[in-house]
C-alpha cells in the first residue's frame, strides 16, 4: 500500500524553499512529526525521511527532540555491536 498526498499549488508556492527541495523537506517534517507523536518508530521515521539512522538522529538533535530509546533500539544496537 502506498499513499499520495495532494497539496494545492497555492500551498506549494507559499513554501519558502527551492522547488527541488520541497518534497524532501516535507518528508522530513512528516517523519519528525509522526516520530515525536509516537506514531512511528525511529527506524520507520528515518525510512520515511529517506535518511540513515545517523542522519535522522542528527536531524532530531538539531530540533532538540529526544530519541525514544526502547527495547527495539537496544536490540538493534546490540546486534550491530556484536557484528564488529
Amino acid at each position: 500500500m502506498s499513499l499520495q498526498l495532494s497539496i494545492p499549488d497555492t500551498i506549494l508556492q507559499a513554501i519558502r524553499l527551492p522547488e527541488q527541495r520541497i518534497e524532501q523537506e516535507l518528508l522530513h517534517e512528516l517523519a519528525i512529526a509522526l516520530y515525536t507523536q509516537d506514531l512511528l518508530s525511529l527506524g520507520k521515521a528515518r525510512e520515511l525521511a529517506q535518511m540513515d539512522k545517523y542522519e535522522f538522529g542528527q536531524l532530531l538533535a538539531q530540533r532538540g527532540i529526544l530519541r525514544h530509546y526502547g527495547t527495539e533500539e537496544l536490540e538493534d544496537d546490540l546486534a550491530y555491536a556484536h557484528r564488529q
